[in-house]
């Protein structure tokens, strides 16, 4: 079992990366059940700046992802782009629901990948070197 609360020691990008989702998704879920306008809007915020940064990275002209999965996540980054600005201009709680569960299915994701990672040095994958979280996704 994964302890989800604490980051990540391995400096693994993908584990980063899937701690960043969760956390902002168990914000968002806990934003919601409060039902404080600033706590959500706060929590909105932060998922936004995440995703913004999956963006700057799957942008970069040095970006190691195949084209097609990083265009499928940019598709996915502008969807939650506009969702976000969409709950901002007309507050729904509900639909804060689909960008929980966007965050918890691909953490879930990258945390398998990382469970599947070849175990002895020589068969380790290297990590992308630069960017702020090396996008794996």
């Amino acid at each position: 079992m994964k302890n989800y609360a604490q980051a990540p020691e391995r400096q693994d990008a993908r584990m980063i990366e899937a701690w960043g989702l969760t956390q902002a998704a168990l914000q968002m879920k806990t934003a919601v059940e409060g039902g404080e306008f600033d706590a959500v809007v706060a929590s909105l915020r932060l998922n936004w700046r995440l995703w913004t940064i999956f963006q700057a990275e799957l942008l970069a002209p040095d970006c190691p992802l195949p084209a097609d999965l990083r265009n499928n996540v940019l598709s996915l980054a502008a969807f939650v782009d506009k969702r976000t600005m969409d709950i901002l201009a007309n507050p729904d709680l509900a639909a804060i629901q689909v960008l929980i569960n966007i965050n918890r299915e691909l953490a879930m994701g990258l945390y398998e990948s990382v469970d599947n990672l070849p175990q002895r040095p020589e068969e380790a994958v290297p990590a992308p070197e630069g960017g702020t979280l090396g996008i794996s996704i």
